[in-house]
Order: C-alpha cells, then structure tokens, then sequence
C-alpha cells in the first residue's frame, strides 16, 4: 500500500483556542504513522502549567494515606517501555453535530498517533486489595461553573490495570522528553480509551475505596443523549478517515483542498481511495467506501494493526462513474462496532463518530 503522503503547505496543527491552547491536526498530517510533537493534536482544558522538571514530585497514595514520591529521574530508571498510542479527543467531530453542542469546537482532526515512553502504571501502585478506582491529578488547575476553581482530576476503575494494553505513565514522546503542551514533564496514557482519561501534567496518583465524583467525571464527559440514561466516556468508537482521494488530499474539516465549502472535483475512471481508521475496542475488521452517500458499498483493503487501538491505513481503487454523488468510508471493529451513517447527538458532543461525508462533482 502507498504512503498517503502529506502537504507541502501543511506545516502544523490548527490552532481551535489559544487559551486554554486546543489545536488540531489537518487532515493530511494523519498520513504520517506517527505525528511529530507540533503535529500533534493539543487538548486542554485549563491554562498549560509551568513545572519545573528538576523540582517535579509524582506522589502516589494508597488507601491508608501512605505515600510515595517519585522524581522524574525515579521515574526514568524504572523499567521502561515504548508503546505506538492512537489518541483521540472524546469531542472529535463535534462541529458535524446539528444543533452543534457547547464545547471546543473539534471537526475531525482531534486525534493523533505518537511513541510514548514510559512505565504500566501497576509498577508504581502499592500493592492493596480493597481499592475501587485509581484518581489521576494534574497539575492544571481553573475555574469550572458550581464547582469553583479545582484541579484536572479523572479516575479509572481498578480492573483497568489489567487491560491488554495497560494504562502507562510516560515521560517521553517520539524519543524526546514528553513536551510540555502535551501534558510534560508526566502525564498518563491510556490506550483504547478516549484521551480525557490519559491526564496531563500528572502530579498525584491516589488509589481510593470509594467512586470518584469530581467534576470531570461526573458531571462532564458523559453520554447525555436526549430521553436516556447518562453513561461515562470511555473506550474510542470505531472512526475511518479518507485522507486522499487520487491526487486530492484531505484537510481537517473533512471537505476538499483548496475550497473547504465546494463539492471535491473529480474525473470518471479509476481512483484510488486512501485513509485511516481505529478502534478502541478489538481491532478493526472492516472499511467499507461507497460513492452515493451509503447505498452501495466497496471493500478496502486494510492493513494489520501495528499494535491494539493503533490507527490502521486502508485502501481501495474505484470506478467513478457520471453518478457518484458523495464519498463515504465507514469502519467496523472485532467486536461488532460499526461507524453509523447518522450522527450520535448528545448534549455535551462526545463520541460522534458518524461517518465522514465528502460531496463529489464529477467532471
């Protein structure tokens, strides 16, 4: 399978805020199997922090309050491991909802592949038999309405630990010391899961007996969909990007280079059709392209997964005839999943993974 390639023009992310700093990866970026720290897609939720790498402490508490610290040169000569991550943002695709939530507004290019470096996080937990989650704090801190200002707190469930990847605590990225905007000198990473669980700026790690009810997990990062039941935010939905189309790259909002708003100009024959797609649970089995808005569809192929939850690269050539209207790819996981044609609106934006709509002017 060829490279998709990249964008000569395309240098960097696209600034969403500056303050708190989001900023997104183009589309055409993605390509590459892994993305460069300024490449990288930037989530926060409240203003970076400044730490001082000499001075950072990483403490872990047990049930009882003993506690344990843990410098960034602790940390380093603890046995390590480097692990290929697909991160992606619980509000990509926000801006696709209609009407469109409150939250950053993310098109398609909150999400990103890096090499982390670091160590499972059960290496550096006590060993306790009665705790019931694990609560990850960051040394990002601001204002959050009813709640004043509060810390960046988020918690996994203990059975995590035993995940296929488990749950890591890192210090570098792609062989460099972990930058800052994207959670250094610690941070958590948590693959499979959507990134609000992989907590930046990491500065304390408490096992506790009871759920944790913080802001971040129990009134934000939730399902709200209307007439049902909240449920948490977790595992990645299945999500197939095209990122080329013949000649034609992809940017982020998901339409055409260079007139974001126009239908892609394409010729009758044979195309090829290139992109990307992940999961957070099992793998991905299936991408399916269909050139009339979903009625019909083509089976790409897909290349094996580098490693579980890891984006995968796809292709497949088609026929574009007169009456192609709209390209669509969708993806379907191991486990059953597959990316709905239809939009999963919520009031909060989270985990709409519907499928990526690219209208065609045949010419």
């Amino acid at each position: 399978m060829a490279d998709v390639g990249e964008t000569k023009e395309s240098v960097g992310v696209r600034i969403v805020t500056s303050s708190p700093l989001n900023a997104e990866t183009p589309l055409a970026l993605l390509a590459a199997p892994i993305q460069e720290a300024g490449r990288l897609y930037v989530r926060s939720n409240f203003p970076t922090p400044t730490i001082d790498p000499v001075r950072y402490a990483l403490e872990v508490v047990a049930p009882d309050g003993a506690t344990r610290r843990f410098s960034l040169d602790d940390l380093r000569e603890t046995a390590s491991l480097t692990r290929t991550v697909t991160l992606e943002c619980a509000g990509n695709g926000r801006t696709l909802l209609d009407p469109q939530p409150p939250g950053t507004a993310w098109t398609l290019g909150g999400t990103g592949t890096a090499n982390f470096t670091g160590v499972p996080l059960a290496a550096l937990l006590p060993d306790v038999d009665d705790a019931v989650e694990v609560v990850f704090t960051g040394a990002d801190r601001g204002e959050a309405e009813g709640w004043g200002e509060i810390s960046f707190q988020r918690s996994l469930p203990i059975d995590s630990l035993r995940h296929d990847p488990a749950p890591m605590v890192v210090w570098g990225m792609n062989g460099e010391p972990l930058p800052l905007e994207h959670g250094g000198p610690v941070r958590l990473v948590v693959p499979g899961w959507y990134a609000v669980a992989s907590v930046k700026w990491l500065i304390r790690i408490e096992l506790v007996r009871t759920p944790f009810e913080g802001c971040f997990q129990t009134e934000r990062y939730l399902y709200l969909p209307p007439g049902e039941e909240s449920s948490p935010v977790r595992r990645m939905r299945p999500r197939a990007l095209v990122l080329r189309v013949g000649d034609h790259l992809l940017e982020a909002d998901g339409i055409s280079l260079p007139d974001a708003a126009a239908p892609l100009a394409i010729s009758p024959g044979r195309v090829s059709v290139e992109g990307i797609a992940w999961t957070g649970t099992g793998s991905i089995d299936l991408v399916e392209v269909s050139l009339d808005g979903g009625t019909t569809w083509a089976v790409t192929e897909v290349e094996p997964e580098s490693a579980p939850h890891v984006r995968t690269r796809w292709q497949v050539e088609l026929d574009v005839t007169d009456d192609a209207t709209e390209l669509v790819a969708r993806a379907r996981d191991s486990e059953g999943q597959i990316q709905p044609l239809t939009s999963f609106w919520n009031e909060l934006g989270y985990g709409n993974n519907e499928v990526q709509r690219i209208p065609l002017e045949v010419r």
